[in-house]
C-alpha cells in the first residue's frame, strides 16, 4: 500500500526495485551507524542475487531512495502509528489513562542553498547565519512504549505549539498527556482538554506565572485562575477571558517542584499526580 504512492512506476525490473528500497529505508533506521551501501549489503537488498559491490554501485543505492520519494515512507510511518497507537500493554495506562507526551526539537540539516531557503536559519546575535539549516521537529510519543504516533516537521522559525496543534486529534481520550513548558498555551491546553472525553493534560508551572488563588485543597493542592491573553483571544476568539488550572507542588531532594494540570481533584490525589511526573 506504501509503494502505491510512490511516483515513479517502471516495468522494467531494477536491481533495487521499489519494494527493496522500502526495506532499506527501515534498515537504514536500524543501523545508523552503517554506511548506506553497508546496510544494503547486509539486508541483501537487491533483486539479483546477494547483493556486492560487483552488482550494487554506492550511486545506484542513491539513486534508488531519490526514485522511492518521500510519501511511501510518510505513510508508513503514520500507518503504523495509528494501528500501534491504538494497542494497550501491560501496565500502559496510570490509572486508567494513556500516558502520552509531547516535546519538540531542533536538527540540522545538510547546507545547500534549496534547505537554508526551505528551512532558514537559527538565531544567532549578529547577522550571520548558523553553519547549517535549521528544521524544527515536534512528535507525539507514547510513554510506555516509546512509539511516536505522530510527527510534524517545519522550518525554524515555525512556533512548537502551531506544530503540536496538528495532531490533537491523534490523541485518544482516556488519556493525559506530558507537555514540556515550552508548550505553554491556553489555546493548546484548552483545545486538548475540552474537545474529547476525558483527555487532560500535565506540564510544568512557569516562572513569575499571574494567577490567584481560587481553592485550596489541601498542601502543595490547589486551584489557580488566570487571565487568557489578549494575543491568544485575537487568534482564537473562542476563548474565555480566564481559566482555571490546578497547580500541585511536591520536593524532589529539597528543592520544590510546581506542575499544573487537567486532572480533576475528585479522582485524582496530589501525590498520585507528583508520582506519575517524576516517573515518567
Amino acid at each position: 500500500s506504501a509503494l502505491d504512492l510512490s511516483a515513479q512506476a517502471t516495468i522494467r525490473r531494477r536491481r533495487l526495485p521499489s519494494d527493496q528500497v522500502l526495506w532499506l529505508v527501515l534498515g537504514m533506521a536500524l543501523f545508523r551507524d552503517e554506511p548506506v551501501h553497508e546496510v544494503a549489503r547486509r539486508l541483501n537488498i537487491c533483486a539479483q542475487g546477494l547483493a556486492s559491490l560487483d552488482l550494487l554501485a554506492r550511486s545506484g543505492v542513491t539513486e534508488a531512495r531519490k526514485r522511492l520519494g518521500a510519501d511511501p515512507v510518510e505513510w508508513l510511518f503514520r500507518q503504523t502509528g495509528n494501528q500501534w497507537g491504538c494497542e494497550r500493554y501491560d501496565g500502559d495506562t496510570w490509572q486508567g489513562l494513556q500516558v502520552l507526551a509531547v516535546d519538540g526539537a531542533l536538527l540540522r540539516t545538510p547546507d545547500t542553498a534549496e534547505l537554508r531557503e526551505h528551512f532558514g536559519s537559527g538565531n544567532t546575535a549578529t547577522d550571520r547565519q548558523t553553519p547549517f539549516p535549521m528544521l524544527r521537529l515536534v512528535a507525539l510519543m507514547n510513554v510506555r512504549s516509546h512509539l511516536i504516533l505522530d510527527a510534524q516537521l517545519s522550518p525554524y522559525r515555525r512556533s512548537e505549539m502551531r506544530l503540536a496543534n496538528e495532531f490533537l486529534q491523534q490523541i485518544p481520550s482516556r488519556s493525559v498527556t506530558l507537555f514540556d513548558k515550552g508548550f505553554w498555551s491556553a489555546d493548546l491546553l484548552l483545545s486538548l482538554a475540552t474537545s474529547e472525553e476525558d483527555r487532560h493534560w500535565l506540564i510544568p508551572a512557569r516562572k513569575a506565572l499571574v494567577s490567584e488563588e481560587v481553592a485550596r485543597y489541601g498542601k502543595g493542592d490547589r486551584l489557580l485562575r488566570m487571565k487568557v491573553s489578549a494575543q491568544a483571544r485575537k487568534r482564537n476568539p473562542n476563548l474565555p477571558t480566564h481559566w482555571d488550572v490546578r497547580e500541585v507542588s511536591y520536593e524532589v531532594k529539597g528543592k520544590i517542584k510546581t506542575v499544573l494540570t487537567s486532572l480533576p481533584v475528585d479522582t485524582y490525589s496530589a501525590k498520585a499526580i507528583a508520582t506519575l511526573y517524576r516517573e515518567r
